[in-house]
């Protein structure tokens, strides 16, 4: 097998199950309002289409670096280290999980499991992968596309903080300070 097909196939995959459980969700008492949301969502989409757009046959400038093989299958375990490590916190932090920015029923910090390692290792493992897929395609618009991603979940861990700084008090403000945002081991 390919590692390209392999890359080509893990999102798709990874989005599908993803989305495909979003009914696994407590009930939202309160949510933050879209337009809020709206910086994050664009920089996502944007990201998005840089990093999906097609690398083979890039040349010239477009085309950053190759690599071979064993670079591809190391990018591939990467991504799927990445998503494995989204499918943890999706399913340690439970009925609590949204894809919007909100307050569930029975709210409550979570700071066990790989919630005890970052305070939002779902972001943190999308962006692991996307920088697996960024580092396989080897082209600015890979690179890019990653960057973009980044800066948007970035942007998106920084609205949900001070939702859940609003929200939960002291509780989570604590958290905070105990626990990195998305790099393990990273300095608060």
């Amino acid at each position: 097998m390919r590692p390209g097909l392999v890359i080509f196939a893990l999102w798709p995959l990874w989005a599908i199950s993803w989305f495909g459980t979003a009914w696994w969700a407590a009930p939202t008492e309160k949510k933050v309002d879209l337009r809020r949301e709206l910086g994050y969502r664009v920089v996502l989409a944007v990201g998005s289409v840089a990093l999906f757009s097609p690398a083979h046959g890039y040349q010239g400038p477009l085309r950053l670096w190759r690599v071979g093989w064993i670079g591809a299958w190391g990018c591939v375990a990467v991504m799927i280290l990445g998503f494995s490590f989204c499918w943890w916190a999706r399913i340690h932090l439970g009925r609590l999980w949204s894809m919007r920015v909100t307050k569930k029923e029975g709210h409550h910090v979570v700071d066990t499991g790989p919630y005890g390692v970052v305070r939002h290792p779902i972001y943190a493992g999308i962006i692991a992968a996307a920088i697996g897929t960024a580092v396989a395609k080897g082209t600015i618009l890979g690179i890019g596309g990653a960057g973009l991603l980044t800066i948007g979940l970035v942007m998106k861990a920084r609205l949900e903080e001070a939702w859940l700084r609003a929200q939960l008090g002291t509780e989570y403000e604590t958290y905070r300070k105990r626990v990195p945002m998305l790099v393990p081991f990273a300095p608060r």
